[in-house]
């Protein structure tokens, strides 16, 4: 199982980044995918949540500027990001989750910096 996560990188407060977590080695349609991300010194942090159903939830810090979406036939997740804000620096991990099963991305830094 290997989800790798990308697209992370530098932009200034007002940007966009959209990140993307391909998976492979699961059935990625039986799977839930999570966005998280931690910074320096914090603890790791919920963003944003897309079902196998394509519901979706997010953490109120982000609602109305993030959008998470997936695409069942490329087997990869998406965290489009949008206005970034200095606080929403951070390394972000994608994460696959069933009933009995939850797998890792190794993580994509984010820095929102003039």
């Amino acid at each position: 199982v290997q989800l790798q996560a990308s697209g992370g990188g530098l932009v200034q407060p007002g940007g966009s980044l959209r990140l993307s977590c391909a998976h492979s080695g699961i059935n990625f349609n039986s799977y839930h995918t999570d966005w998280y991300r931690q910074a320096p010194g914090k603890q790791r942090e919920l963003v944003a949540v897309i079902t196998s159903a394509g519901h979706t939830n997010y953490a109120d810090s982000v609602k109305g500027r993030f959008t998470i979406s997936r695409d069942n036939a490329k087997n990869t997740a998406y965290l489009q990001m949008n206005s970034l804000k200095p606080e929403d620096t951070a390394v972000y991990y994608c994460s696959a989750r069933s009933f009995n099963n939850a797998y890792w991305g190794q993580g994509t830094q984010v820095t929102v910096s003039s």
